[in-house]
This record gives structure tokens, C-alpha cells and sequence, in this order.
């Protein structure tokens, strides 16, 4: 009762120094709940939003195919089929993802793109979920088996691009068959340019064979010297047409025929009149190559190589720079070309029931596959994007948390001043027999109460503010000040979300900080002199 009272000494609602208390502890608990809340929301969309078009699971195989065995790799939709028994697995679709140079009008660059199988509603709706419909009202995640694509946000706005709008994607596997094939293409033929090995190769297959019976027949060891220098000039970098005719004399080298009566280790090989035929034949045509012309085929056939792909902007989404996320969206199939994996696909792509058992789920996967394939979790994809959330909200909870304390601080200032104004007070009730116990009570109580209705306030204040976020958000804006801008966040909204037991905790240790701020004072106000307390000394 008396610690109530010495809240409003003068019978007024509070006194002057109460308020001062007050609002500083409800100001520290309100901007600690709110940006708490915020980085909480922020977590919560971004991590809607991955989960939308993610893997919630991606199985690799650790040795992914050459680019030329990739049309003998067994169908991916195999391994799909067997993933797909798995427990708790909802879906098994095909994981494609790479990069492209984007072509606009004059502009250039490099952007990554995820291919989406539109036959899976998830992969859908997940992208769907995303798209921007306020600024770009006729936005769609529908891409068929068209070559249609949805882009980002801020690629359309580094851009200027719209709905409808038709851009050109330049693979990037072209452009290193196009560099190989210039290299080559700056060197002199097979002949000049490999003269040493040339002329062991020439030395043999430009003379005249001994003939052996009907058979043509050539000594083991010089044999096996001009293999060994058509297989060094074959894994150099050459022509393509030249490379044909050095491949297609390895074959005809390899196609000797050996007699019954020959040893482990012949002297000499023999070869058939029409093996021999074929020999001469490709013998002749790299004597007589022209790089003139040879050049001349090559470049125009990497005219078709490097054409692009073009594509309709089918849909735009709200890209968040908080979040890496792929700048395109298109179509499995055209994601294929792209990526030139012909039919085949980098991975499979297991989306959950429960995208949060996705570690259970992994584990028996691993288990079920084997060595030979990689499973990755969406929580090991983001890893690093999860763990700098985690440590701005550990910062900023730290920094905030500062915020009450000083608020404590002050309290604690000016419940000195109130033991020094009721120094008089203090004697009195000394002198009439109050306990030093009884004295810090009053002086506690009093810190209590104000921890207690700060506390409760700024939390409920706080709560109110993030309802109405929208709105205090509209209003800053119109003076200039937005810290959450949608090009940041890609929410027009800044999201929030109250945590009640986060929420709770504030207002638990701020309620801890003013009672102990309070304590200080009352325990000097309890150990001083009755007598000079009463002279008010």
C-alpha cells in the first residue's frame, strides 16, 4: 500500500519522476518485442518461400556422368520411382539448375535458373505463391512445356521488364564449345602442327604394306609406335573434322587380325584389303586437309550452336535480397537444354510431407542408396543463410537488450531520488520500530510495480504496433524512412510474427531488471541513520 502510494505522492495518476520510470521500461520492452517479432516474421516467409520451390530433400550421384555418357545414364526417372517409396516422401521430381547469359536488347548478363517440372502442382503453387500480382497484376506460375519463364523482381527491374516481354538465354555450355573450337581453330593442321608424332605415324602407313597372302601385314613394334603417336595427337586439341579422321584410323588399327599359330607377343600385325582400304583412306583425306576450310565449316556450325533460347516472361516474383533465390524459373525440359543434359537430370528433387522430418528422411535415404549418391537437406542447402539469421537476431537481441537496462539505470536514478525525498518518511517509520527488511519492501514493491506495468505495457503496445505495422509502415514512408523497403525484403508488408513465449521473456527480464534496479536504493534507504533521517540530514 505505501509503495502504491509513493507512485503518486500528490493523488495525481503518476508523479513526474513514476512516468519517466515508466515510459523508459515500456519503450525498451516495445522496440525489443517489435524488431524481435520482425526478424522472426522476416525467418518464418523467407523460409516459406524456399520451401515452396527447394528441395526438401536433393539426392546426387557422387560421379555424374561426362557430358558424353550422359545419353547412356540410366533414365532418372528410375531413381525417382525408388526414392518415392521412402516414408514420409510426397513427390520425387527432376532437379535441374544452372546459369545463362540473359539477353535483353543491348543488355547482358549472367543469371541462375532453377527448372521447375510443371507437372508437379507443388513446384507450382510454390513459385505461384511468390509472384508479385500487385505491381504486375497479370503475373502467372502456368509455363507449360512452353519456353515461358518466370523472372525475379530485380532482374525485371534492372531490365525494364514486363509481362509478355520476350528474352534470349545463351546457354553456357555453348560458349566453352565455342572457345575450344577457336583454339583449335588458331592452330595449323594435324600434319604441321604435330610434326613429330605425324611423322612416326607417316613413316608407316605411307608406304607400301607387305603383302601377306591375301592379307596386308605391318611389324608389332612399329605398330604400336604410330598407336601410341595418333593417340597423342587424338587427346590434343584439334580440329573436329581432323579429330574424326585420327579416331577413325585408331579404329582401323585396332581391327588387325592375328593367325592361330602367333605368339602372346606377335612380331607383326597383319590387316584385311578392306581394313587397309579404310586406313588409306583416312590416311589420305589428313594429308589433304585445308584449315581454310575446315575453319570455314567449323564456324559455321557454332552459328547454331550459340543460338539462343528464347522465352516469354510468363510471371514476375518478389525477390528478396535477404534470400538467394533463382532469377529464372523455367520449364524442365527447356532447364535441360539449357544445361545441356539432353534427357538427363543433375538430381532428384524429394519433396516432403513435413519439410521439418527432413533429416529423419535423409537418413534412411542414405541408407537406402548407398555410397554412391549424395543427399543433401534443404536445412544443409541454406545452412549459411539460416546461421547469419540466427546471429542478426542474437546480435540485435543483445543490442536491444541494452535498451532495458538503461532503462533499469534510470530507474534506478530515480529511486535514489525518492529514498532522498523521504528521508523523513524513512525516520519515521525507523523510529517507530520498521524493520531495515520492512523499509527495502516498500522502496522493492515500488520497483516491482513499475517493472511489472512497464513490462505489461510495452508488450502490449508492442503487440498493437505489429498489427498495425502496415500502416506505421505507410506512414514512414511518407517521410522518407523505410528501413524494411520491399526491393529489400520483397514483402510490401514487413512480416511479423509474435512469438507469445518470446514475448513473455522480455517482459519477464525487463521485470527482473527494474526490481533489482529498485533493490539498490532501498537497501541504502534501510541502512541509514534514524536521528539525521529525521533532522533530514
Amino acid at each position: 500500500m505505501l509503495a502504491r502510494r509513493y507512485l503518486n505522492p500528490r493523488r495525481a495518476v503518476l508523479s513526474s519522476f513514476t512516468l519517466i520510470s515508466l515510459i523508459g521500461v515500456l519503450l525498451g520492452v516495445l522496440v525489443l518485442v517489435v524488431v524481435m517479432a520482425v526478424f522472426a516474421g522476416l525467418e518464418r516467409d523467407v523460409k516459406g518461400r524456399l520451401l515452396g520451390f527447394t528441395p526438401h530433400i536433393l539426392v546426387k550421384t557422387t560421379t555424374p556422368a561426362l557430358p558424353e555418357e550422359i545419353e547412356d545414364a540410366p533414365p532418372w526417372q528410375d531413381l525417382a520411382k525408388e526414392v518415392e517409396k521412402l516414408s514420409g516422401v510426397a513427390a520425387a521430381t527432376a532437379y535441374v539448375a544452372d546459369n545463362v547469359i540473359l539477353d535483353v536488347g543491348t543488355w547482358q548478363r549472367p543469371v541462375s535458373f532453377r527448372g521447375i517440372d510443371t507437372t508437379d502442382a507443388a513446384q507450382v503453387k510454390g513459385v505461384a505463391d511468390m509472384l508479385d500480382r500487385k505491381n504486375f497484376p497479370d503475373s502467372s506460375a502456368d509455363m507449360g512445356l512452353d519456353d515461358r519463364a518466370v523472372v525475379s523482381s530485380i532482374v525485371a527491374a534492372q531490365f525494364n521488364l514486363r509481362v509478355g516481354d520476350t528474352i534470349r538465354l545463351y546457354s553456357t555450355r555453348n560458349f566453352e564449345s565455342v572457345m575450344q573450337a577457336y583454339k583449335a581453330t588458331e592452330k595449323p593442321v594435324v600434319r604441321e602442327a604435330f610434326a613429330e608424332a605425324w611423322g612416326i605415324a607417316a613413316k608407316v602407313l605411307g608406304r607400301d604394306w607387305q603383302k601377306d597372302g591375301e592379307n596386308f601385314s605391318v611389324k608389332a613394334e612399329e605398330l604400336i609406335e604410330v598407336y601410341e603417336a595418333l593417340h597423342e595427337i587424338f587427346t590434343d586439341e584439334i580440329r573436329e573434322p581432323e579429330r574424326e579422321l585420327i579416331e577413325a584410323l585408331l579404329l582401323g588399327l585396332e581391327g588387325r587380325v592375328r593367325g592361330e599359330d602367333e605368339e602372346e607377343r606377335p612380331v607383326e600385325f597383319r590387316f584385311t584389303p578392306e581394313a587397309k582400304a579404310e586406313i588409306d583412306k583416312s590416311y589420305t583425306a589428313l594429308m589433304e586437309t585445308d584449315a581454310e576450310k575446315m575453319d570455314g565449316e567449323i564456324l559455321k556450325g557454332l552459328k547454331s550452336l550459340v543460338l539462343p533460347k528464347e522465352a516469354v516472361v510468363a510471371g514476375i516474383y518478389s525477390a528478396s535480397q535477404m534470400a538467394v533465390t533463382p532469377e529464372l524459373f523455367v520449364p524442365l525440359p527447356l532447364a535441360q537444354d539449357l544445361a545441356g543434359l539432353g534427357a538427363q537430370v543433375q538430381g532428384i528433387s524429394l519433396r516432403l510431407e513435413d519439410p521439418y522430418e527432413a533429416e529423419e528422411i535423409a537418413a534412411a535415404a542414405r541408407k537406402s542408396l548407398g555410397p554412391d549418391h549424395f543427399v543433401e537437406t534443404w536445412g544443409d542447402q541454406y545452412q549459411a543463410f539460416f546461421s547469419l539469421i540466427n546471429q542478426q537476431r542474437v546480435m540485435m537481441y543483445f543490442a536491444l537488450s541494452f535498451i532495458v537496462l538503461v532503462s533499469a539505470f534510470s530507474m534506478m536514478a530515480v529511486m535514489f531520488t525518492v529514498t532522498i525525498q523521504k528521508r523523513r518518511e524513512i525516520g519515521v517509520m525507523k523510529a517507530l520500530g520498521a524493520a531495515p527488511g520492512q523499509i527495502v519492501r516498500v522502496f522493492l514493491y515500488q520497483g516491482m510495480l513499475l517493472g511489472l506495468l512497464g513490462s505489461a505495457l510495452g508488450v502490449g503496445l508492442g503487440r498493437v504496433v505489429i498489427h498495425f505495422r502496415g500502416v506505421v509502415q505507410e506512414g514512414m514512408r511518407l517521410i522518407g524512412f523505410d528501413p524494411f523497403s520491399a526491393q529489400l525484403t520483397g514483402f510490401g508488408v514487413i512480416p511479423a510474427h509474435n512469438d507469445l513465449v518470446e514475448q513473455a521473456v522480455i517482459g519477464f527480464m525487463a521485470f527482473v531488471l527494474c526490481s533489482l534496479a529498485a533493490l539498490v536504493p532501498a537497501f541504502f534507504a534501510a541502512r541509514s541513520d534514524a536521528a539525521k533521517s529525521l533532522r533530514n540530514l
